[in-house]
């Protein structure tokens, strides 16, 4: 593939943005970013996504892009080298289940940083905590690390490295208790940091886009970046 074979469709903060950026690094994929205003959808863009969601995939010359970030994923690990994916057909199964856990912990972490009331926002935050207190249990079963599957970087890391970058903004607001006592996850979470893949996934400006962003919302969290010293408009 050549430099404008790929053309990802970006949002700044989305991190099922992330996971495709993080695959295509790691299989050393050359693509183009093209960055979209979500609360502004161009009509091109609107044409092109049926879901009116970043990430798409523009392949080449190809009328009918892709989207879907779990889709994407799988066109990436189908069509470039160093495969992702376990061989077996069963881990690869249970893999597929970890990839979707994350997105149940990214849509809980929504719901988490737009709660408006007290009850919702506990409600909330103690579901990402279960959340985490079983990705904890599935981590120490496992036993190796320092990633997902051992000393092997997989689609699940891709999948939680966006996840873990929320928890960076987060305690900057102070701790929230959401990890505290998850050791596995904890080293996890460091050699995820580490990895270039993973760090160019987003603009150096992420969280204090993040912090303008939750700050914009009227919610519980929100406040509580509001309160703290104004992040950068």
């Amino acid at each position: 593939m050549t430099q404008t074979d790929l053309t990802l469709i970006s949002h700044h903060l989305c991190p099922y943005v992330q996971r495709a950026a993080i695959a295509l690094a790691e299989k050393e994929v050359p693509f183009d970013r093209r960055y979209i205003d979500l609360s502004n959808k161009p009509t091109w863009f609107t044409a092109m996504s049926p879901l009116g969601k970043v990430p798409v995939l523009q392949v080449g010359d190809a009328t009918d892009p892709l989207f879907e970030s779990s889709a994407i994923l799988e066109y990436i690990e189908d069509t470039a080298g160093r495969p992702l994916h376990p061989t077996d057909a069963i881990q690869r199964a249970r893999h597929r289940g970890w990839i979707e856990f994350g997105s149940t912990v990214l849509n809980t972490i929504g719901g988490f940083y737009s709660a408006k009331d007290t009850d919702t926002y506990e409600a909330q935050q103690a579901k990402l905590r279960g959340l985490m207190e079983r990705l904890e249990a599935e981590l120490d079963a496992r036993g190796a690390g320092p990633y997902f599957d051992g000393d092997r970087f997989s689609l699940v890391d891709t999948v939680f490295a966006p996840v873990f970058r929320y928890f960076n903004t987060f305690e900057q607001g102070g701790d929230l208790y959401l990890l505290t006592g998850l050791p596995h996850i904890a080293a996890w979470r460091m050699e995820l940091a580490k990895r270039p893949s993973v760090q160019g996934a987003v603009h150096d400006d992420f969280a204090e886009r993040l912090q303008v962003f939750m700050c914009a919302r009227q919610s519980v969290l929100g406040e509580r970046f509001r309160r703290m010293t104004p992040p950068p408009a």
